[in-house]
Protein backbone atom coordinates (compact mmCIF):
# COMPACT_ATOMS: atom_id res chain seq x y z
CA UNK A 1 0.00 0.00 0.00
CA UNK A 2 1.40 3.42 -0.94
CA UNK A 3 2.31 5.66 1.97
CA UNK A 4 0.98 8.91 0.51
CA UNK A 5 -2.80 8.24 0.75
CA UNK A 6 -2.50 6.98 4.32
CA UNK A 7 -0.33 9.90 5.40
CA UNK A 8 -2.68 12.37 3.71
CA UNK A 9 -5.76 10.85 5.38
CA UNK A 10 -4.12 10.95 8.81
CA UNK A 11 -2.95 14.53 8.22
CA UNK A 12 -6.41 15.74 7.20
CA UNK A 13 -8.03 13.94 10.14
CA UNK A 14 -5.60 15.52 12.60
CA UNK A 15 -5.97 18.96 10.99
CA UNK A 16 -9.75 18.92 11.31
CA UNK A 17 -9.78 17.36 14.78
CA UNK A 18 -7.49 20.08 16.14
CA UNK A 19 -10.19 22.73 15.97
CA UNK A 20 -13.32 20.56 15.77
CA UNK A 21 -14.21 20.98 19.47
CA UNK A 22 -14.11 24.76 19.11
CA UNK A 23 -16.34 24.44 16.08
CA UNK A 24 -18.94 22.11 17.64
CA UNK A 25 -19.11 23.11 21.30
CA UNK A 26 -21.02 26.39 20.78
CA UNK A 27 -23.95 24.40 19.45
CA UNK A 28 -23.98 22.30 22.61
CA UNK A 29 -24.72 25.49 24.52
CA UNK A 30 -28.31 25.34 23.29
CA UNK A 31 -29.08 22.70 25.93
CA UNK A 32 -28.00 25.15 28.61
CA UNK A 33 -30.19 27.85 27.05
CA UNK A 34 -33.10 25.41 27.26
CA UNK A 35 -32.52 25.12 30.99
CA UNK A 36 -30.42 21.96 31.17
CA UNK A 37 -27.28 22.47 33.24
CA UNK A 38 -25.82 18.97 32.79
CA UNK A 39 -23.45 18.32 29.93
CA UNK A 40 -23.95 15.21 27.85
CA UNK A 41 -21.22 12.66 27.15
CA UNK A 42 -20.30 14.17 23.76
CA UNK A 43 -19.81 17.59 25.33
CA UNK A 44 -17.64 16.12 28.08
CA UNK A 45 -15.54 14.27 25.48
CA UNK A 46 -15.09 17.43 23.38
CA UNK A 47 -14.16 19.48 26.46
CA UNK A 48 -11.66 16.84 27.62
CA UNK A 49 -10.16 16.62 24.14
CA UNK A 50 -9.83 20.38 24.01
CA UNK A 51 -8.08 20.38 27.39
CA UNK A 52 -5.72 17.43 26.98
CA UNK A 53 -5.69 16.34 23.34
CA UNK A 54 -4.69 19.46 21.46
CA UNK A 55 -0.95 19.15 22.11
CA UNK A 56 -0.55 15.55 20.91
CA UNK A 57 -2.78 16.21 17.89
CA UNK A 58 -0.75 19.31 16.97
CA UNK A 59 2.46 17.29 17.25
CA UNK A 60 1.01 14.55 15.04
CA UNK A 61 -0.13 17.18 12.56
CA UNK A 62 3.39 18.62 12.38
CA UNK A 63 4.92 15.16 11.88
CA UNK A 64 2.48 14.17 9.13
CA UNK A 65 2.87 17.57 7.45
CA UNK A 66 6.63 17.15 7.43
CA UNK A 67 6.17 13.64 6.05
CA UNK A 68 4.00 14.96 3.23
CA UNK A 69 6.56 17.62 2.37
CA UNK A 70 9.32 15.00 2.34
CA UNK A 71 7.25 12.72 0.09
CA UNK A 72 6.11 15.41 -2.33
CA UNK A 73 9.15 17.68 -2.29
CA UNK A 74 9.85 21.06 -0.75
CA UNK A 75 8.78 22.91 -3.92
CA UNK A 76 5.21 22.15 -2.82
CA UNK A 77 5.63 24.87 -0.19
CA UNK A 78 5.91 27.48 -2.96
CA UNK A 79 2.42 26.77 -4.31
CA UNK A 80 0.21 29.86 -3.81
CA UNK A 81 -2.96 27.84 -3.13
CA UNK A 82 -1.18 25.94 -0.35
CA UNK A 83 0.18 29.12 1.20
CA UNK A 84 -3.30 30.68 1.12
CA UNK A 85 -4.83 27.52 2.65
CA UNK A 86 -2.17 27.44 5.36
CA UNK A 87 -2.83 31.11 6.12
CA UNK A 88 -6.55 30.42 6.48
CA UNK A 89 -5.80 27.41 8.68
CA UNK A 90 -3.57 29.51 10.95
CA UNK A 91 -6.32 32.16 11.13
CA UNK A 92 -8.84 29.44 12.02
CA UNK A 93 -6.58 28.07 14.75
CA UNK A 94 -6.03 31.61 16.02
CA UNK A 95 -9.79 32.13 16.24
CA UNK A 96 -10.15 28.82 18.07
CA UNK A 97 -7.34 29.49 20.53
CA UNK A 98 -7.73 33.20 21.19
CA UNK A 99 -11.48 33.74 20.88
CA UNK A 100 -13.50 30.55 20.97
CA UNK A 101 -11.75 28.45 23.64
CA UNK A 102 -11.56 31.11 26.38
CA UNK A 103 -15.17 32.17 25.81
CA UNK A 104 -16.40 28.57 25.78
CA UNK A 105 -14.47 27.82 28.95
CA UNK A 106 -16.29 30.70 30.67
CA UNK A 107 -19.69 29.70 29.30
CA UNK A 108 -19.38 26.01 30.13
CA UNK A 109 -17.86 26.80 33.52
CA UNK A 110 -20.98 28.58 34.78
CA UNK A 111 -22.87 26.17 37.03
CA UNK A 112 -26.23 26.27 38.70
CA UNK A 113 -29.31 28.32 37.84
CA UNK A 114 -28.69 31.76 36.42
CA UNK A 115 -30.59 34.90 37.35
CA UNK A 116 -32.79 36.35 34.60
CA UNK A 117 -30.34 39.16 33.77
CA UNK A 118 -27.44 36.69 33.71
CA UNK A 119 -29.42 34.27 31.54
CA UNK A 120 -30.06 36.96 28.91
CA UNK A 121 -26.42 38.03 28.86
CA UNK A 122 -25.31 34.37 28.79
CA UNK A 123 -27.62 33.59 25.84
CA UNK A 124 -26.20 36.57 23.91
CA UNK A 125 -22.64 35.36 24.52
CA UNK A 126 -23.58 31.83 23.47
CA UNK A 127 -25.13 33.17 20.26
CA UNK A 128 -21.96 35.16 19.57
CA UNK A 129 -19.88 31.98 19.93
CA UNK A 130 -22.11 30.21 17.41
CA UNK A 131 -21.45 33.05 14.94
CA UNK A 132 -17.71 32.52 15.46
CA UNK A 133 -18.32 28.82 14.68
CA UNK A 134 -20.08 29.76 11.45
CA UNK A 135 -17.06 31.88 10.49
CA UNK A 136 -14.72 28.99 11.34
CA UNK A 137 -16.83 26.61 9.24
CA UNK A 138 -16.62 29.07 6.34
CA UNK A 139 -12.85 29.12 6.65
CA UNK A 140 -12.81 25.30 6.61
CA UNK A 141 -14.87 25.39 3.42
CA UNK A 142 -12.46 27.87 1.84
CA UNK A 143 -9.51 25.65 2.81
CA UNK A 144 -11.26 22.63 1.32
CA UNK A 145 -11.94 24.58 -1.87
CA UNK A 146 -8.29 25.63 -2.18
CA UNK A 147 -7.01 22.11 -1.48
CA UNK A 148 -9.30 20.43 -3.99
CA UNK A 149 -9.20 22.93 -6.86
CA UNK A 150 -5.59 24.17 -6.46
CA UNK A 151 -6.33 27.46 -8.25
CA UNK A 152 -3.61 29.63 -9.71
CA UNK A 153 -3.75 32.61 -7.36
CA UNK A 154 -0.70 34.61 -8.48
Amino acid sequence: MPLFPLLLAVHITLAVSLFLPSLLLPFALRAREAGTSEHGPLVRILLAFQRRGSGPVAAGLAVTGLGLVLLLGADLLAQPWLLAALGLYVANLGLAAAVQRPALRRLFGMRGPLAESERTRWAERARRQRYVSYLMAGLVGAIGFLMTTKPKLW
